[in-house]
C-alpha cells in the first residue's frame, strides 16, 4: 500500500507523460492517416486550442486544493464512500471505481447538453469548426470547474481507491484526445475497436451540427452506456467526409479566437 501511495504522489508527473505520449501519438497519426481534409488553417485552430488548454490548468491549480487523486487519498484515510461500506476485493474494487466514475461522466455529458446553462459552457467545445486531437481539450474553463465539482463528489461517495482514480484520469484524458482525432480507421478495424473503446469515427457523429447527431454518442472512454441507454448511433447520415462539423451560427472567427471563446456563453445567440 505504501509503494502505491507512493507511486500516486507521483501524480501530475504520470499524467504529464501520459498526455505527452498521447497527444503526439495522435496528432502524428492524423498526418500520416486523415480521415477528413481541414476546413480552415490547422494553426489558427491549434493555437487558440492549446492557449484554451493552459488557461484551464492554471484555473484549476489556482482555484482547487484538492483533485480527484488527492480526494480518493482523503476518502482512504477517512473511510468515506461506497466502497468502504461495502468492501470489495482490491482489484474488483479498482475496475468497479474506474467503471463508475466513467458512467458518471456520460450522464454529467448528457445533462451539459440537455440544461440550458451548461450548454452555454459545452458549447464551446462544439464551435471548433474543425475535429482534431485539439478538440479534445477545447473545453471552457467554468465547464472544467463544474465537471472537476462532479468528480469530487463522485469520488467522495464512492469511496474510490485512489488507483482507480488515477486510473480513470488518464483514461479519461487519453480517449478524449483520441476520439477526438481526425484519424482513418478501417472500418471493420473500427468497429472491432469501438466494442472496448470510443473510436474517432464513433465521436465525430456527436459535432455533427445536427441535432439528432449532435446528441448521441456522448461517451468518452467506454462506447457501452450509449448502447445501453439508447443514445448510440453508429454512422452520420452525411458520412464522415461530407459531415458538418461545429454548431450553426459559429462557423466564422469566434470559433478560433481565444477571446471569444471565453466570452462566448454570455453572448450566446448574439452575432
Amino acid at each position: 500500500m505504501d509503494t502505491e501511495i507512493d507511486f500516486i504522489s507521483h501524480e501530475g508527473l504520470i499524467r504529464a507523460a501520459f498526455f505527452a505520449v498521447i497527444f503526439s501519438g495522435v496528432a502524428l497519426a492524423e498526418h500520416a492517416l486523415p480521415r477528413r481534409l481541414p476546413g480552415v488553417p490547422k494553426s489558427k485552430r491549434w493555437t487558440a486550442n492549446l492557449l484554451m488548454q493552459f488557461v484551464d490548468v492554471a484555473a484549476v491549480r489556482l482555484i482547487f486544493p484538492v483533485l480527484p487523486v488527492g480526494m480518493a487519498l482523503l476518502c482512504a484515510q477517512k473511510g468515506w464512500g461506497l466502497f468502504y461500506y461495502v468492501p470489495l476485493p482490491y482489484p474488483v474494487a479498482v475496475i468497479a471505481g474506474v467503471l463508475l466514475l466513467d458512467l458518471v461522466i456520460y450522464f454529467q455529458h448528457v445533462v451539459f447538453h440537455l440544461t440550458p446553462a451548461l450548454w452555454r459552457l459545452h458549447m464551446v467545445h462544439h464551435t471548433d469548426r474543425d475535429i482534431d486531437v485539439t478538440t479534445g481539450i477545447r473545453f471552457l474553463p467554468l465547464e472544467i470547474m463544474v465537471s472537476l465539482v462532479i468528480k469530487l463528489a463522485a469520488v467522495a461517495a464512492l469511496g474510490a481507491a485512489p488507483l482507480a482514480v488515477l486510473i480513470f484520469e488518464i483514461l479519461l484524458n487519453g480517449a478524449t484526445m483520441f476520439n477526438h482525432g481526425n484519424i482513418r480507421i478501417p472500418f471493420g478495424l473500427d468497429r472491432l475497436i469501438r466494442l472496448g473503446v470510443v473510436t474517432p469515427d464513433m465521436h465525430r457523429v456527436h459535432h455533427s451540427v445536427l441535432f439528432k447527431e449532435t446528441n448521441s454518442n456522448y461517451g468518452f472512454s467506454f462506447p457501452w452506456w450509449d448502447r445501453l441507454f439508447g443514445t448510440y448511433k453508429a454512422q452520420p447520415d452525411a458520412g464522415h467526409e461530407k459531415m458538418e462539423i461545429g454548431l450553426h451560427g459559429y462557423h466564422d472567427e469566434r470559433a478560433l479566437r481565444l477571446s471569444s471563446m471565453l466570452v462566448m456563453p454570455f453572448l450566446y445567440g448574439r452575432k
